[in-house]
């Protein structure tokens, strides 16, 4: 318990840094995790027949919502979606089902407060698989409209360093390794349950999801799109963990929304000059 509290002061401390708020007092630092990002908890948002599901992001594992969209968000409220957000799991560390429980419990106070049938759900990481787990075991399966995944964790990961975190505050970090458990139940059978449409977007220079292929998912390709950037635009050099920020990936993840279906395999978007 007192490992968790120090993790959670220590990871308080780095989004005021992140964002910008230094020489805040502890009490003040920790208030920064219930900051949402730009665009996002108008819980008087109404969808309008253009943009008819709200959008819930989820966020990567030991990520807080503020940081990890604050490109994003302020992107999807701008284009005219209802946009919310959510920090869960002790910093995404919580048990993967337990995460998918308060997923489904965020979404079913979206879809109260707004009236929308279905919402769309885009996850970074971790935030990327485990929706999954809510379409498939916990009834997300018709509540979900489109599910677009940022370098998920769909097939886990052969990092080594997800093994000792693992092992001492981070039960989601053995979920995500490859061939847990949770991930065998998860991937048996069918990859893309019916109900929403599927997008996957990852990078070839993915440093967390080892191989990045791993986050590539299987499917009816009616329901399906698996996007590797560098296959439309060779000189992103985007990494996992800013992944979100990429101006390439907010093209895609806006194409994934704005359709019938998932994203078109097809469309080439504007190309510009990627980071790590």
């Amino acid at each position: 318990m007192r490992l968790r509290r120090t993790v959670r002061f220590l990871i308080a401390a780095a989004a005021t840094a992140a964002l910008g708020l230094t020489g805040l007092s502890a009490p003040a630092a920790a208030s920064v995790l219930d900051v949402p990002p730009g665009g996002a908890n108008d819980w008087s948002c109404k969808p309008d027949s253009a943009h008819p599901q709200p959008v819930v992001l989820v966020n990567g594992t030991f990520k807080l919502m503020a940081e990890n969209w604050s490109k994003l968000s302020p992107k999807l409220k701008e284009a005219g979606y209802c946009v919310f957000a959510f920090n869960y799991g002790n910093f995404e560390t919580d048990p993967i089902p337990e995460s998918a429980a308060e997923l489904r419990d965020f979404v079913e106070a979206v879809r109260g407060a707004t009236g929308a049938a279905k919402v769309d759900i885009v996850g970074h990481s971790q935030g990327g698989m485990l929706p999954r787990y809510y379409v498939k075991f916990l009834g997300g399966a018709d509540k979900v409209d489109d599910l677009v995944g940022i370098v998920p964790s769909n097939h886990g990961t052969k990092n080594p360093l997800a093994i000792p975190a693992g092992w001492t505050f981070c039960p989601s970090c053995v979920d995500q390794q490859a061939g847990s458990e949770l991930l065998q139940k998860l991937n048996a059978g069918d990859e893309t349950p019916a109900g929403p449409d599927y997008t996957v977007i990852t990078t070839r220079y993915d440093e967390v999801v080892i191989p990045y292929t791993s986050a590539l998912l299987t499917g009816d390709k009616e329901h399906l799109t698996n996007v590797v950037l560098q296959d439309k635009c060779p000189l992103d050099l985007y990494m996992h963990d800013q992944a979100t920020k990429d101006p390439v990936v907010a093209q895609w993840v806006l194409n994934a929304l704005a359709r019938k279906g998932p994203a078109d395999p097809g469309f080439q978007p504007r190309c510009v000059g990627g980071r790590a």
